[in-house]
């Protein structure tokens, strides 16, 4: 599961740099307490504890705490969220989604003006109030052609739907 595009890119967030993934696969592996994991990813115990409690943040682990009868010190077993992973790709993948096809609704359903700068564009109601003058540097504004930017946003929108169909299929409950 840690493999698939998706689950790594969240993870990824989540534990910083991808040197801190092998926190998640040993988790993911049925490596319960943190000592356990430093020791097999050979990653410093503070760093490990940090990331567990980033993912418990998260939803994407959870623990138990036990205390050891004779030394009376608790010890703390985790465990990977895999459902709480799916369930956030899901709900961000669609957010996102509606994110892509809203800004896709404004690009094709608005003119847009730049600074020859590059210090602002906008929108034709947006520029005909600074009646198309740069408000940063007062330069007359030019008509831009979004048509690649639509055809970005399209691509995007298409590549996202694409993954996010691959992701459901494989990790259908």
């Amino acid at each position: 599961m840690i493999d698939d595009p998706l689950v790594k890119q969240l993870l990824t967030t989540v534990v910083e740099t991808e040197d801190n993934l092998p926190i998640v696969e040993a988790l993911n592996d049925g490596i319960e307490t943190d000592e356990e994991i430093a020791n097999k990813t050979g990653i410093k115990l503070n760093i490990v504890r940090k990331i567990l409690y980033k993912l418990y943040d998260m939803g994407l682990a959870s623990y138990k705490r036990s205390k050891d009868p004779e030394t009376q010190w608790f010890t703390y077993s985790w465990k990977f969220e895999k459902d709480e992973v799916i369930n956030r790709i899901i709900k961000d993948s669609e957010n996102y989604l509606t994110m892509l096809n809203e800004e896709l609704d404004r690009e094709e359903n608005n003119m847009f003006f730049v600074c020859p700068q590059g210090h602002a564009r906008l929108d034709f109601d947006d520029a005909s109030d600074y009646e198309f003058m740069c408000p940063a540097c007062g330069d007359e504004l030019e008509f831009q052609d979004n048509e690649e930017v639509i055809a970005q946003i399209k691509e995007d929108i298409e590549m996202v739907e694409s993954n996010f169909k691959s992701f459901t299929e494989k990790n259908k409950s």
